[in-house]
Formats: structure tokens, C-alpha cells, sequence
């Protein structure tokens, strides 16, 4: 049996990968990572983290969703004491996005690496839509 699938492709990736996938009601969403549109990535863990939710409010709209509409996310850091040093700035930029504190579940794992070796946050949401 086929699964019907509505996705969206964007950047530099797009030939690869879906930036989100709907199924039914729910959006997977892929990690957004702190890259500007621009190609910038700013050295500060928070300053990416809000690039990150920028960039998933982005996809989230080509489903005409957004935040709210989150139900789980999880980052992925590559350094866990440098997000424990920062996490005041990063987590206000979280609540920033949302917009107040958000109710979604979380999830958060430290990993060797990302795409890029200067990335130091990457955000993976599911969404209901």
C-alpha cells in the first residue's frame, strides 16, 4: 500500500533531501540548522538556535502551520557543556520563537558532528497539522 506524502524542498540540499514531509496530519520535519539564507552561520550557539527556529517557522508555513503546531523536537549539539554554558540564551530564543513557553516534548543528544564542521545546533520537529 502506497503512503500518500506531501513534501517541500528547499536549499542547497534540496535534490537529496525534503525539508518536511507530511503524512496525514503530521509534518516530519528535517533538522534545521543555523546556516542564514545568506550562508552565514554565526559562531554563537544561540544566535544558530534562532536562525535554526527561523528556518523551521519557514517550512512550517509551506504547510500552513507554525509553531504552535509543534508537538516534539529534538537538538542535536556537538558540544553539551557549551549548550549547559549557553543554555539561558539558547532557551530564550526558544521561547522567543514559540512565542511564550512552548508545551511540546524534547529531546536532546550530543553528537560528533554536523553537516558543517562550524554548525552547533541542529532542531528536528514533528508537527501536527
Amino acid at each position: 500500500m502506497k503512503i500518500e506524502k506531501k513534501t517541500y524542498r528547499n536549499g542547497p540540499f534540496k535534490d537529496f533531501i525534503a525539508q518536511g514531509t507530511q503524512v496525514g496530519n503530521v509534518l516530519y520535519m528535517a533538522g534545521q540548522v543555523g546556516i542564514s539564507e545568506s550562508g552565514i552561520v554565526p559562531a554563537d550557539i544561540a544566535e544558530q538556535t534562532a536562525i535554526a527556529y527561523s528556518n523551521m517557522k519557514q517550512v512550517l508555513s509551506q504547510f500552513g502551520a507554525d509553531m504552535g503546531n509543534i508537538v516534539d523536537e529534538t537538538f542535536f549539539v556537538t558540544d553539551m557543556s557549551e549548550l549547559m554554558e549557553n543554555v539561558d540564551a539558547v532557551y530564550e530564543e526558544r521561547e522567543s520563537a514559540y512565542g511564550s513557553m512552548p508545551e511540546v516534548s524534547q529531546t536532546v543528544v550530543q553528537v560528533v558532528a554536523l553537516v558543517q564542521p562550524e554548525l552547533k545546533i541542529e532542531i528536528k520537529c514533528i508537527a501536527h497539522l
